[in-house]
């Protein structure tokens, strides 16, 4: 089964035959279907089979391959959600959907940094989101049961047979200006005042009017060797504050990026060498508002456009991807 856009009853002929699912749509149609083996959550927007698209009648199916059906569907709140290293199987992988700019949105984004064992097993997923131009609630939704939540994440535990493994690929194609001025916050916030820039403190909404910095531009830090993104959702002059779509950490230091003159031949290049065969795969918002990415697409990559993407961390302005292999 391909992972791709399919129509409502296409949804719900799958659900009926017992496949296990990770589904993406609009609320209107996702929140229609029966309960069965599936998770989802709610967005408009797809890299498909053809382009990149926004649809609000059709539905993004990733089909879960279980092995001798060994899985788990698992709900969880802010205080139950840094257990899900200890819930994961000891071999395979976890597909995460968590709700936006919720308390358990804040609290994965910013103690995952800090879960022992975070890295031992994939995790991998994304952060529901909506039209962007309604005033919709962003919903996660639990097959199992038909449960509807905005405040709850929920996750597909895989184990995987001995024989194979489950990798994520990172595409970020965004590198920090080595020349640019070195950034660090006295917090782990998804908001801030003040900063340290180049070791004094400045108001970093100031800093970046002043500087007339682009603010579609994430700032970037180096996370155990990878270039990880937070991107700046609200600059408010007036408060003199910045506000992030993902928290920054104060034990990194943060640069702004290059400018990049072509977005889809830099995704283009990045995708260029990931597996056609993904079992997964999500981008970020941000990319297809600010790379024009309507009606283009990218290699071969298919899969949700999110509010946020999970790969182990919660992640911004990049392109996510698992594949499961044989040892």
């Amino acid at each position: 089964m391909e992972n791709k856009l399919y129509t409502y009853d296409q949804v719900v002929a799958m659900i009926k035959q017992g496949f296990t699912l990770a589904l993406a749509g609009d609320e209107k149609i996702v929140s229609k279907l029966p309960a069965g083996n599936w998770i989802g959550g709610t967005i408009p927007y797809f890299m498909d089979v053809d382009s990149c698209k926004f649809s609000q009648d059709m539905i993004f199916v990733n089909k879960i391959e279980t092995y001798n059906n060994e899985y788990k569907i698992k709900v969880y709140d802010e205080n139950s959600i840094l257990n899900i290293v200890k819930d994961s199987f000891d071999n395979g992988y976890t597909l995460l959907i968590i709700p936006p700019f919720q308390k358990i949105h804040e609290e994965y984004a910013i103690q995952s940094e800090f879960l022992e064992g975070l890295y031992n097993n994939p995790i991998i997923g994304w952060i529901a989101g909506t039209d962007l131009n309604s005033s919709d609630t962003p919903k996660v939704f639990c097959g199992m049961t038909n449960k509807v939540y905005t405040d709850k994440a929920v996750a597909f535990h895989v184990k995987l047979p001995e024989n194979k493994f489950a990798q994520i690929d990172i595409v970020n194609i965004f590198e920090p200006d080595q020349n640019h001025d070195e950034i660090k916050f006295y917090n782990n916030t998804f908001e801030v005042t003040n900063c340290m820039i180049n070791g004094s403190d400045v108001n970093f909404a100031e800093y970046i009017s002043e500087n007339n910095i682009d603010n579609k531009l994430p700032l970037i830090a180096d996370y155990s060797g990878a270039s990880i993104n937070v991107s700046i959702k609200e600059v408010d002059i007036e408060n003199k504050k910045v506000s992030f779509f993902a928290p920054v950490f104060k034990s990194k230091t943060y640069k702004f990026p290059r400018q990049i003159p072509d977005y889809i031949s830099k995704f283009d290049e990045g995708t260029n060498n990931l597996s056609e065969n993904n079992s997964f795969s999500c981008n970020c918002i941000l990319n297809y508002l600010y790379g024009e990415l309507e009606g283009k697409k990218i290699n071969n990559i298919n899969g949700p456009i999110t509010f946020g993407e999970i790969g182990y961390q919660l992640l911004n302005q990049t392109l996510v991807t698992l594949t499961v292999d044989e040892i």
